[in-house]
């Protein structure tokens, strides 16, 4: 079996048996193809079936040089996954990665922005322009609703249940969600929809897709972010702002203001409450508020 055609493989495997998304696939995919151009560089003629520890920790430090400690834990975590796949489909009798230790990395805690600086933000959009109410309905979006941002920009005109008060949202490993949406967000959707969107010469396929660009096509999850960066920089805010800086704010906020973390967890689509659990650790303030309030000795 020659890399190629594991890899193509494996592919099919997480897109048709683990029904992963296309940027999580993207990332497995680039973890072994590193691994096979490092082979052929060194000419290190091994297959996926022949390759032992030996080599695979030769590329591990190899490429320890140039990436940081939690770039090497995902890599060695996205090869053993390969190798598991090929001890699976029995390829393999065993993981060639099962005895290398990833390094120890802290938990690294999520940049938060204030509602302050949020609504500052999104008080930067021009909205004389077309994309101006978009951009507001997208913001708005992606933060009363604690969306990430792939989930942002696929969102369907379909999947939105005002009267109900939800819209549905296509996560991770194509699992649907249902997520509460305030009704100031519904007016700056509809007012988008049926003011601005009207207009736009939708192309075929993009019926459905609430956020367009002018071009009448989705937007790219990098749109988002230049979106974003622009009006984060119009604003005077120096942290380093991504669209997933929202969906950690979204996050943190409704914890400080009382909300549990078991309702945090459904409306973000995480799969294990651990997860949901790193926002425990970013308002320390707010854990005294609560310790104060609650403990019986305060």
């Amino acid at each position: 079996m020659t890399w190629e055609q594991a890899i193509k493989n494996y592919l099919l495997y997480l897109k048709i048996e683990r029904g992963l998304s296309p940027n999580s696939i993207d990332a497995y995919s680039r973890d072994v193809k590193k691994l096979m151009r490092f082979l052929e560089v060194n000419q290190m003629s091994l297959s996926p079936i022949s390759i032992n520890e030996e080599a695979i920790q030769q590329f591990i430090y190899h490429t320890a040089k140039t990436i940081n400690v939690r770039s090497q834990a995902r890599l060695i975590s996205g090869l053993r996954n390969f190798f598991d796949y090929l001890v699976f489909e029995n390829y393999r009798e065993t993981n060639p990665t099962q005895l290398i230790e990833s390094p120890k990395i802290g938990r690294k805690l999520p940049d938060t922005l204030s509602t302050h600086e949020i609504d500052l933000i999104i008080s930067q959009i021009d909205l004389s322009k077309p994309e101006g109410e978009r951009n507001r309905a997208l913001l708005e979006t992606l933060y009363s609703c604690g969306l990430r941002v792939t989930e942002l920009v696929s969102l369907k005109i379909s999947d939105l249940f005002f009267e109900e008060g939800f819209i549905k949202v296509l996560g991770k490993g194509n699992k649907q969600r249902f997520v509460p949406i305030n009704k100031k967000d519904q007016v700056y959707i509809k007012h988008y929809i049926h003011e601005i969107r009207c207009h736009i010469d939708v192309k075929k396929g993009f019926q459905d897709t609430v956020f367009l660009n002018h071009r009448g096509k989705q937007l790219t999850r990098n749109m988002v972010f230049m979106i974003l960066k622009k009006l984060a920089i119009l604003a005077g805010i120096k942290k380093n702002i991504s669209p997933h800086t929202f969906r950690h704010s979204f996050a943190t906020h409704l914890l400080e203001n009382g909300a549990d973390l078991r309702s945090i967890q459904q409306m973000l689509g995480h799969e294990s409450i651990t997860t949901t659990e790193i926002y425990m650790h970013v308002d320390k303030t707010y854990l005294r508020k609560v310790m104060d309030q609650f403990h019986p000795r305060k």
